[in-house]
């Protein structure tokens, strides 16, 4: 099974990102589909066009403009519900002991990563940012 990953802008301006890659390798994910992007104000609005009327969209569009951002298409089994734990809460106060946000997250804004919460948004995320061609599946 696939899902998304981002590697958001402040773990990037941190240098967190090796670490924050080699900790999902260490739980098991395998990289099928990885780049640097830096994305505009239109594609930001368009990937996040589920947060459209929460109050925190157009701060959310703000900070993934902010700079570069590393999107990756993971594999394992039940990879999305996997990756949800092995990332944390979104606020990393509140995160696991151990997990990505509660490592590497400076707050509930900058959380450092985000992960796909569903397996068709995960279809739908790999989509936006990888042709077929640039998934390489590593499992069945």
């Amino acid at each position: 099974m696939l899902t998304l990953a981002i590697v958001k802008p402040d773990a990037l301006q941190a240098g967190r990102a090796g670490s924050i890659l080699a900790h999902l390798e260490a739980d098991g994910f395998a990289v099928c589909g990885v780049k640097m992007v830096r994305l505009t104000e239109v594609e930001a609005r368009a990937f996040y066009e589920v947060h459209r009327e929460r109050p925190f969209f157009d701060s959310l569009v703000s900070f993934m403009t902010s700079g570069p951002c590393i999107p990756v298409a993971l594999e394992r089994d039940d990879a999305v519900d996997r990756l949800r734990t092995v990332i944390g809460a979104t606020d990393p106060a509140e995160a696991a002991e151990g997990t990505v946000r509660k490592l590497f997250a400076e707050s509930k804004e900058r959380n450092a990563i985000h992960a796909s919460d569903s397996p068709e948004n995960a279809a739908r995320e790999i989509a936006f940012f990888f042709s077929e061609a640039e998934i390489r599946r590593n499992r069945g």
